[in-house]
């Protein structure tokens, strides 16, 4: 029977927290049983919730994290980037569950170059990729992906505001986000994406504002 994986993310825009992917592998044909998924982003909190423990409980799977830290290092290297990052976190899923196929939603505006530097990393050549553009619309299995990538990155930043405070939900345009980012650019850096425009804007504001204190 073919395998078949579904692999999508969840926190690619976020000033704050992590960039989260996550893969749900199925046997071709067998997609009905995954529930009613679709895009994770179309689907009330309350389903996405259902949908997650339905799909972990019965699904082989894979979670990975890209913290802030290694995403601004991919940023700042000269031999990445973020289309790349999510690459090799997308290899790491599927040399972990070894599919007969996977399906990529892909990040890159270019499929063809992003499916040849994808194959690049993966252990068995012969894993047949479709990459395109809104596969988590397309395919169950790569809504499927979508949804645990989804909840993963909310139960992520549940802890990051149990733990700092009232962050926003991190997306750049969000006030409260901008708000935590005024009061904690400095005490908090471990959370933030430094090489995001809205952290740098408003962490060079309050240094040249607290230069004129001195």
């Amino acid at each position: 029977m073919t395998k078949v994986l579904g692999i999508d993310e969840a926190g690619r825009g976020p000033v704050i927290g992590p960039l989260v992917m996550a893969g749900v592998m199925i046997e071709e044909g067998r997609e009905a049983m995954l529930g009613e998924v679709k895009d994770s982003k179309l689907i009330p909190h309350k389903k996405r919730l259902k949908l997650d423990k339905h799909l972990r409980d019965n699904f082989q799977h894979k979670i990975v994290i890209a913290n802030p830290e290694e995403i601004d290092a991919a940023l700042n290297s000269t031999d990445l980037n973020l289309n790349w990052l999510e690459a090799h976190k997308q290899a790491e899923i599927i040399n972990s569950l070894k599919p007969d196929v996977a399906i990529i939603d892909c990040p890159s505006t270019n499929p063809a170059k992003f499916t040849e530097y994808l194959k690049n990393l993966l252990e068995n050549k012969s894993i047949k990729l479709i990459v395109e553009h809104k596969a988590d619309a397309i395919y169950p299995v790569c809504s499927a992906g979508s949804i645990l990538a989804k909840v993963e990155r909310e139960n992520q930043m549940d802890k990051l505001k149990e733990k700092y405070g009232k962050t926003g939900s991190g997306y750049p345009a969000d006030p409260k986000t901008k708000e935590f980012i005024k009061d904690n650019w400095d005490k908090t850096p471990e959370i933030f994406r430094k090489t995001w425009n809205t952290y740098k804007k408003i962490a060079e504001k309050e240094k040249r504002y607290q230069k004129t204190l001195l």
